[in-house]
């Protein structure tokens, strides 16, 4: 077995002067002692963590009212969804659960397909190069109502009226918080152009634009009755049925079938077609949550698990596979070699997801046996360049690995890491979506756009893990059913030159950055975490990850350390933009680490902070107590019992 190590990467040497070295000593040293600003939770019974500490407290008073971890993570979904905490009802749900009475990590797919109509001639023929980041051609259908009550159905014990009770008194009215309040306001130009967006987020606008302000103020009681009448509606279907005698499991799914073929489902189409929308009933209809197995692969020991090439999850795994036989801990913690060492990891397998992933429910079918085989990952480290940054890295050919042959080489021979855009002009007939509304994301704000996190596991062994998004706002509310829609869209791609496993097509998912994740070892939980972020999301949680194995953090530490981001990957935003070389670092990084990765061809950009709000839960055997940390990067919080 070939170890990569300070003493054999003799290339590097020229690099590192003693004073150097020394450095690289000090800094490796504090990793594991480092302070943290907010402290670790403790819990014996039940830890909840999200995004926000409203959606954390229904996440703890589902805990009391008797529900499992699967329950409290559904009702923190539920208001998040309700607090527009980068995420709408109308988005997609992706979850890991353990389940103790199997000992089995369940993959949850809640993620909606493209409906009818939505094709790359259609989004050609109205001058597009990809599908729009926002309105109503954004939306695939709604997954989120579905993956929850799947969830609750499934594997809770509570009715969906009590998981739904604190999003419902939410809907009803609760004090909005500045961030989310300014967010409305900053947005109100794409807003006040659908009807029932702007009746939801501008309730002070008037037409003579006289108004000191459109949006609610901060700590104002945010009403969305439609919504409300929408829960009701799901809730009332519940009583329903169990008062025809139903058990709770079949009272569930009358209303998960109110929502998508009855008068739920009427309205969000009705919403949709009015403003030029593709969605239809038979859409709505025909989709269905998936209960699927994940992929894992093992890093020393310890047993990771990731949802399939219907998101980016399984880009970890395959950068843990490359970088298993890398001496990490002796290269010390956020070390040049260190750096280094993730970033080339992170280009391949992105590069690999760049390329072969895509919806594994329909045709073709990605080559997942293959890119995560251990010989890949072999074949894919030996081509790293250990002296510079690599701005050309392409996909590999995972088909060997898996004894089949790769359909699509001449793709390959034409693929380039950046993918072709439109100028500024548009003078080659396509329109970049992103640049034709000042209220749209710029590309640095789509590449972590996106997503909240949860994470739930109580005393009887149930941990779920959570990455919720889309139908973030400016969102385009579908007529009075008060849901908002997805804009997942805009992750399809429309030529099969840039990845021919992910050009839309009616049915189909576009594959997504959403990315829970568990491990496991010895069979039984020893993590969950997860993260908003957009692209960052698997960079980010590999860091966490190897924070945690590797440098011996605590679950807070590791959380609250400073990331590097990469954006040599092709974004899965807006115009999908590129960036080889372009390296994020905070000053927790020492300058010299910092000049010699200049000199190995990186493009250092110093921020306060990257964009790395991290949630997690650790099992501590040797106490039978969980521990959870929530990033000190935003308003992410946590409860435990």
């Amino acid at each position: 077995m070939a170890i990569f190590s300070i003493k054999n990467m003799v290339k590097l040497r020229p690099y590192i002067a003693a004073s150097a070295v020394a450095a690289l000593m000090v800094a490796a040293l504090p990793a594991s002692a480092q302070k943290t600003t907010r402290p670790v939770l403790h819990g014996k019974h039940w830890v909840a963590i999200t995004g926000k500490p409203l959606a954390a407290t229904a996440g703890s008073m589902t805990f009391t009212r008797g529900g499992n971890a699967v329950d409290a993570a559904a009702a923190m979904l539920a208001a998040t969804s309700t607090m527009w905490d980068t995420l709408g009802w109308g988005g997609e749900t992706q979850a890991l659960i353990y389940n103790p009475k199997t000992g089995k990590v369940i993959g949850i797919n809640a993620l909606g397909v493209a409906p009818t109509g939505a094709t790359p001639e259609f989004f050609k023929n109205q001058g597009m190069q990809y599908p729009p980041e926002y309105g109503p051609l954004a939306a695939v259908t709604p997954g989120t109502p579905g993956g929850l009550m799947v969830m609750v159905a499934e594997y809770g014990k509570l009715s969906l009226a009590e998981v739904l009770a604190p999003a419902m008194e939410m809907a009803a009215g609760y004090p909005v918080e500045e961030n989310q309040a300014d967010n409305m306001e900053r947005r109100k130009g794409l807003l006040s152009q659908w009807e029932h967006s702007k009746k939801v987020f501008l309730p002070h606008m008037k037409d003579d634009d006289s108004q000191e302000r459109a949006a609610p103020y901060a700590g104002e009681i945010f009403k969305q009755l439609d919504l409300l009448a929408t829960l009701q509606k799901l809730v009332d279907t519940e009583k329903a049925a169990l008062a025809a005698g139903k058990s709770r499991k079949e009272a569930i799914y009358a209303a998960y079938d109110r929502f998508y073929r009855g008068d739920i489902a009427e309205e969000i189409v009705r919403g949709s077609n009015e403003y030029g929308g593709l969605i239809t009933m038979d859409d709505l209809d025909k989709w269905q949550v998936h209960i699927e197995e994940p992929v894992s692969t093992s890093y020393k020991g310890v047993d990771v698990y990731k949802l399939t090439t219907w998101v980016q999850g399984p880009v970890m795994l395959q950068a843990l596979n490359i970088l298993e036989k890398v001496d990490l801990k002796g290269m010390g913690y956020n070390s040049t070699r260190y750096i280094h060492a993730l970033y080339q990891a992170m280009n391949l397998s992105f590069a690999d997801r760049d390329f072969y992933y895509g919806d594994p429910y329909v045709p073709p079918v990605e080559p997942v046996e293959g890119l995560l085989s251990k010989a890949y990952a072999d074949q894919r480290r030996a081509q790293i360049n250990w002296q510079v940054n690599d701005p050309t890295v392409s996909p590999g050919d995972p088909y060997p690995f898996q004894n089949g042959k790769n359909p699509y080489t001449e793709l390959l021979k034409k693929w380039t890491p950046i993918p072709p855009a439109a100028d500024a002009d548009g003078a080659d007939g396509f329109q970049v979506a992103q640049n034709v509304d000042p209220n749209i994301m710029t590309d640095d704000e789509s590449f972590v756009a996106g997503t909240t996190s949860i994470q739930a596991a109580d005393a009887e062994g149930w941990v779920v893990s959570i990455t919720p998004s889309g139908g973030w706002i400016p969102a385009f509310i579908a007529g009075e059913s008060g849901i908002g829609l997805s804009q997942r869209m805009q992750s399809f791609v429309l030529d099969e030159g840039l990845n021919p496993f992910n050009v839309v097509q009616p049915g189909q998912r576009p594959r997504a950055t959403l990315t829970p994740s568990l491990a496991l070892k010895d069979g039984k939980p020893l993590m969950a975490f997860s993260v908003q972020g957009g692209d960052t999301q698997d960079q980010n949680l590999l860091q966490f990850f190897l924070n945690m194995t590797e440098f011996d953090m605590n679950v807070q530490q590791a959380v609250e350390a400073h990331n590097i981001t990469s954006y040599q990957m092709q974004s899965s935003f807006g115009a999908h933009k590129s960036e080889p070389g372009r390296l994020q670092l905070t000053l927790n990084v020492p300058e010299w680490v910092r000049v010699q990765l200049g000199k190995m061809g990186y493009k250092v950009e110093i921020v306060d902070r990257t964009y790395s709000p991290i949630t997690g839960i650790y099992f501590d055997r040797k106490t039978g107590s969980m521990w959870g940390g929530a990033s000190d990067y935003g308003d992410d919080y946590g409860v435990a019992w």
